[in-house]
């Protein structure tokens, strides 16, 4: 069955997040929903990061299998057409090796929080940046994200409820900078944790008051505990941006030599019964 990629941009309020659940509509639901609407057919896709609750994004990843071999551009347009009304767009389908994998086959996520800076109440903004009246100073918090630059155990900015096995996380960027009435914090990591983007920037928020010092998240971070994080920043002012991938030739190789591995291995195990 062919594999194609899509990558996805929406507009997260209307949605209890990316995957499919049953106490409400999620991103994922539209899609399947838009490939049923174009194929006929029940298709279960698989998504490269798990959006929470009224988060967006503007590159979000996901692989389809479908039973016919479609153009790329027939797939996007069709998918399109099926999502109307809802606010979920595919930008770009393109057919991959079969063992590619929005999830598995990512090598980095990017995120971007928005900050709307200003005493006025939002209009256009609301429900897609984070109202701070506040005054901010983003070079401070731009020298305190960089506290979080590199392995750290992120025990402290993670929500209670996380999956994950492992707090330890490499963040290879962090930049915040202030664009007239907004700030701007941007990060990528391989992955990141539950609620980490939003506890840190909830954390740094602290820092653009004054309230906190470029210290106070080392201590937060050495802390190790959920308690000493800042107030976690609302869903409103995130969004998924971009999901990297190693070049199609090397990752294909790659799930080929996994292939053929893994059939030796079954070849030894039947050989030896």
């Amino acid at each position: 069955m062919p594999r194609y990629k899509l990558t996805v941009d929406y507009d997260g309020r209307p949605y209890c997040g990316w995957q499919r659940q049953a106490n409400g509509p999620s991103v994922q639901a539209v899609i399947e929903r838009a490939l049923k609407g174009f194929t006929s057919e029940d298709v279960s896709i698989g998504g490269a990061g798990r959006t929470d609750t009224g988060v967006h994004a503007t590159g979000q990843v996901c692989h389809a299998d479908l039973s016919k071999d479609w153009p790329a551009e027939t797939v996007m347009r069709a998918v399109n057409f099926h999502c109307l009304p809802d606010p979920v767009v595919v930008l770009h389908a393109e057919q991959m090796h079969n063992g590619f994998d929005a999830r598995f086959s990512a090598i980095r996520r990017s995120y971007r929080y928005r900050i709307r800076n200003r005493v006025p109440a939002l209009t256009h903004d609301r429900g897609l940046a984070w109202h701070v009246k506040s005054e901010l100073d983003a070079e401070a918090m731009h020298a305190a994200a960089q506290e979080f630059v590199g392995h750290h155990d992120f025990t402290t900015f993670r929500h209670t409820r996380c999956q994950a096995k492992s707090p330890e996380k490499t963040l290879e960027h962090f930049s915040v900078r202030r664009e007239g009435e907004y700030v701007i914090a941007e990060c990528a990591s391989r992955s990141f944790l539950h609620n980490q983007v939003r506890s840190m920037v909830g954390s740094l928020r602290l820092v653009g008051e004054g309230k906190w010092q470029p210290g106070d998240i080392t201590r937060a971070l050495e802390a190790r505990d959920r308690q000493a994080c800042g107030p976690v920043a609302p869903a409103d002012g995130l969004y998924l941006t971009r999901v990297d991938y190693r070049p199609v030739e090397i990752d294909q190789e790659e799930w080929q030599d996994k292939k053929a591995r893994k059939a030796a291995m079954a070849a030894g195990d039947d050989s030896g019964t």
